[in-house]
């Protein structure tokens, strides 16, 4: 359940730097009372726990306290002891205990929410790993926007999605409706695409989760139980090298086809010789790969763990 700790049609929101009527001179000027809307926003919460069942997830959004938006300090931005986010935490934990809530309130949460754009590593607080969720939209816009034509082509939704998981990470993907309730063109055709790609490589995914191995370049990993997927954001000519996976693999294949890819591992002292590649380790597993690129967004190979 998504929940707007800001609500600009109650009279008793102060305005501030984000508000609409931030310009309104006889709107700044009016007087408005913080602490009712903040009752007005812990009842709703509380009619939004206790009238519906059983809640899994509780996504605020936001505070903006210290916020800067386009460059600009924002002005009477709002936080923890303006939502009075402790007690409100409380209550949502009372009514709901096995909720799972962001870290949108001003105090932390249960998981980080990273907004359009990839960590370049697994999220952590003071070092220690944390559940953590990308926040992406198909173009640039949260909402249904007429002239935001940025969209994110579904390869590159697919990367975030691969990256994401491979992280341990959720990927949490914003659609907006029009004003008519329904997709525009452009966000139906891009989870059409997603849709083709996930119903044969959907095992990569769910369920899944990182692994300890460490991919080659360009490529990730991704790992469910003894199944090991290397995702290959690039295609290499010929075959793709695995550190560490010298003797731990028993098959591979590709899996939008389950076509063999076969296995070797070049010998150590194998040295260069027109057609023969170099030698590169005991412990490197070699995946002779096809020069054509498959015809999927992301290929990916399964390995069966020994």
């Amino acid at each position: 359940m998504y929940h707007s700790l800001i609500d600009w049609h109650h009279p008793q929101f102060p305005i501030d730097g984000l508000h609409p009527l931030r310009d309104d001179e006889a709107a700044r000027a009016e007087v408005r009372d913080m602490a009712e809307y903040r009752r007005y926003l812990h009842a709703q919460v509380a009619e939004l726990l206790t009238r519906y069942g059983p809640v899994e997830q509780l996504f605020f959004d936001f505070s903006y306290a210290e916020h800067v938006h386009e460059g600009t300090p924002v002005w009477g931005g709002k936080g923890a002891q303006d939502w009075g986010s402790e007690e409100l935490l409380t209550n949502v934990r009372s009514l709901q205990p096995g909720i799972l809530v962001n870290d949108r309130l001003g105090i932390p949460g249960d998981y980080v929410t990273p907004e359009q754009y990839q960590p370049a590593e697994p999220p952590t607080l003071d070092g220690v790993p944390v559940l953590w969720e990308a926040c992406q939209t198909i173009n640039g816009s949260w909402g249904y926007d007429r002239d935001n034509t940025t969209a994110k082509s579904p390869d590159l939704l697919l990367r975030m999605l691969v990256d994401t998981v491979a992280k341990d990470g959720n990927l949490l993907l914003n659609v907006g409706p029009t004003a008519r309730g329904e997709l525009d063109p452009v966000a139906a055709n891009t989870l059409r695409a997603i849709g083709r790609w996930m119903s044969r490589h959907g095992r990569a995914i769910h369920g899944a989760g990182p692994s300890a191995y460490t991919p080659p370049p360009d490529c990730r990993y991704t790992q469910q139980g003894n199944r090991l997927y290397l995702h290959l954001f690039a295609w290499p000519f010929e075959a793709v090298h695995l550190p560490g996976l010298a003797g731990r693999v028993e098959y591979a294949q590709l899996l939008h086809d389950a076509s063999e890819v076969p296995m070797e591992v070049l010998s150590t002292d194998q040295e260069p010789h027109m057609t023969s590649a170099a030698g590169l380790g005991a412990d490197t597993l070699t995946l002779e790969l096809p020069v054509r690129r498959p015809d999927v967004a992301i290929p990916v190979i399964e390995l069966f763990l020994r």
